[in-house]
């Protein structure tokens, strides 16, 4: 488990909510004070949210390498081994593949970031 980075939170002087509700007499909404109070925890929020990313990521199945012209791999940029892109034998689809590249070959890539890039790009994306 990563650790996770504290985030500081601003803290008021004293009398300072009391001026800033004196600033806002009669506007609508929260002092300028707990607005940024809100900024802070949503920002927590976000960073929390990021870095647990890697929870949501959706499993992926190795394709059948029997069917396939090429058997090599390569580390993907959030560290998995995913099958390099290959051309099926006879001609259908791989089971797990996730686009087709405009050179005939087939990505079994977990993410749509620089898939095919080699491979003269993304012909089209697989369900």
């Amino acid at each position: 488990m990563l650790p996770v980075p504290i985030a500081t939170v601003p803290t008021l002087r004293k009398g300072a909510l009391a001026n800033a509700s004196a600033r806002c007499r009669g506007a609508a909404g929260p002092s300028p004070s707990v607005r940024g109070l809100g900024r802070w925890f949503a920002l927590a929020g976000l960073i929390l949210l990021g870095l647990s990313g890697s929870a949501l990521a959706r499993p992926f199945a190795e394709p059948d390498d029997r069917n396939l012209d090429r058997h090599g791999h390569y580390r993907s940029r959030d560290g998995s081994e995913v099958h390099q892109p290959a051309k099926s034998r006879d001609g259908t689809k791989p089971g797990s593949a996730t686009a087709k590249c405009r050179d005939g070959t087939w990505s079994f890539s977990h993410t749509h970031r620089g898939t095919c890039s080699r491979h003269r790009g993304v012909a089209h994306w697989e369900g």
